[in-house]
């Protein structure tokens, strides 16, 4: 399997494309095809997904920025994300997920919002298990979270998070219906 970034599932070179399956692009051809934009808080991730989306030339028609909120009190405090669901539930919950997305599209100006939150490894954090994956989308319909168990070494766990964030905003926009 390629990753966006073009390189294999277990970390080696792919064949040199810069997204793989060109998946970052059909984002972006969707989004410029609707006038909407994007942006993306990351976790999990730390940035690879916004690397993903501005590997593409052009992104910058359709691509807002992004949040690195790696700390937990980052989430709150930038992202908006409730301190008392962080209290309770910690930063690795879906609704967690789903106000990050909504928080970075509201801050950010964006169409859309995307977001990766998750135990990457290589130990559990909080009891939650290694490979557990939230990915928050928020848009004009409102918002969705996406729930995994990865499994495989940390890099590998937060590059199939990006692909799955990517899919799971082209699923939705394609369920948004024609291009405006």
């Amino acid at each position: 399997m390629i990753t966006p970034h073009g390189s294999t599932a277990d970390g080696g070179p792919s064949d040199g494309s810069a997204a793989g399956d060109g998946l970052a692009e059909r984002v972006h051809a969707a989004l410029r095809g609707r006038h909407a934009t994007v942006a993306v808080a990351e976790s999990l991730t730390g940035g690879l997904l916004a690397a993903a989306l501005v590997d593409v030339p052009g992104a910058s028609a359709t691509f807002r920025g992004s949040v690195t909120a790696y700390a937990t009190d980052v989430k709150a405090s930038v992202l908006g994300v409730d301190e008392g669901l962080l209290a309770v539930h910690g930063p690795v919950h879906p609704v967690v997920a789903r106000q990050m997305a909504e928080g970075v599209r509201t801050l950010l100006g964006a169409t859309y919002g995307l977001a990766t939150t998750g135990v990457a490894g290589p130990e559990p954090q909080d009891g939650t298990p290694v490979g557990t994956v939230h990915i928050g989308f928020a848009g004009p319909t409102g918002t969705r979270a996406d729930s995994r168990v990865l499994s495989g070494q940390r890099a590998i766990i937060r590059r199939t998070t990006v692909t799955a964030a990517l899919e799971l905003l082209l699923e939705r926009l394609a369920s948004d219906g024609p291009s405006r």
